[in-house]
């Protein structure tokens, strides 16, 4: 019958002390310790099968080393894997479980969440929303630290990571002023939130920095899906002096003006270049030509989330910060030089 391998066992493998190996392993203590030395007490426990015994190393430190995941919807949308793998990864390297829960937009049932994330005695609590948006956090968050995910507070005092939705609107404009395009239109979100609005104002801060306008006329808002993209790009290339490119709010209405394009006779890139945001593979590499498109950063965003949540549990007078992570550019082949 196999026998449990101990630190002691390590420890001789290793040639070091117990207290080395304890310090090398140790997230809090590891840096007490060479790095050389780290790598390969790790690797000798790596080969040897040696697992800290997690709830000793708690029960030192008050610790749990379980953070906790609590959402509304991500675990029901396409963006939810990226998000809880970057949030998983950071906390598996640092020693950590990530407990995930979802209400689906069901108050009384979040709070029966987070009260059982703390029975579980959590570290920590990340608050997760589906998109970007401004929330009250519930008070009982208030007894446990917890950083926003994908939305801000109404209390400065919580940390937040949201996309840089002003950066991702400024990029789609220099993409498509650099393709030669003059004029160009934007089919936005109608509701009123951050994504809509920082896009918004990215784009124009975009094509004013080469000094062009957004006319009102060629900005259209509509549902956030591929019929209100269809419906709103057909009122823009159906007029007789229509724009040579649209930048839309997000992939699914851009799929609504490839839609309308097609309808009108028109080409995709060859009479109109169409930008959208989200990185949606199912949709950007589904399209014919591929969407060229703002990929949205969830993985960067949960890996943030947890980062900066280990960061204040360490260091719990750290200053709070709100985090903006970049949209990079994901070129496909929708853009292309307007004719003539």
């Amino acid at each position: 019958m196999a026998t449990k391998v101990n630190i002691r066992d390590v420890a001789k493998a290793a040639g070091v002390s117990v207290t080395t190996v304890s310090h090398a392993l140790s997230e809090a203590h590891s840096s007490r310790v060479n790095a050389r030395t780290v790598e390969h007490i790790k690797a000798v426990a790596g080969d040897l099968g040696y697992a800290p015994n997690r709830l000793a190393s708690g029960l030192r430190n008050q610790r749990s080393q379980i953070l906790g995941l609590v959402s509304d919807e991500i675990t029901t949308t396409p963006f939810a894997g990226a998000m809880i793998q970057g949030a998983q990864d950071a906390a598996s390297e640092h020693g950590h479980l990530l407990m995930v829960v979802n209400s689906g937009l069901d108050n009384e049932l979040e709070l029966q969440e987070i009260r059982a994330l703390q029975q579980h005695q959590v570290d920590g609590i990340i608050y997760a929303r589906m998109f970007n948006q401004q929330v009250s956090v519930p008070e009982e968050l208030q007894a446990v630290p917890t950083i926003v995910l994908d939305a801000t507070s109404d209390n400065p005092g919580l940390s937040s990571v949201v996309p840089d939705e002003f950066g991702a609107g400024d990029s789609a404009a220099e993409l498509l002023v650099s393709a030669g395009h003059r004029t160009i239109a934007m089919i936005n979100n109608e509701d009123d939130i951050p994504a809509a609005h920082g896009r918004l104002a990215g784009f124009r801060a975009g094509l004013d920095r080469h000094g062009l306008q957004l006319p009102e006329e060629f900005l259209v808002a509509g549902h956030p899906s591929t019929a209100g993209g269809r419906e709103a790009a057909l009122e823009l290339l159906s007029r007789q002096e229509r724009p040579t490119a649209l930048f839309c709010f997000n992939d699914q209405m851009a799929m609504g003006a490839y839609q309308a394009a097609g309808h009108l006779g028109l080409g995709v890139p060859a009479d109109v270049s169409i930008v959208g945001v989200d990185n949606l593979e199912l949709i950007a590499d589904g399209l014919w030509p591929g969407l060229s498109t703002m990929a949205l950063p969830h993985y960067e965003m949960g890996r943030w989330a947890v980062l900066k949540l280990l960061s204040e549990l360490e260091n719990p007078g750290a200053p709070r910060s709100h985090e903006k992570i970049p949209c990079p550019l994901v070129e496909r082949e929708s853009v292309a030089p307007p004719r003539g």
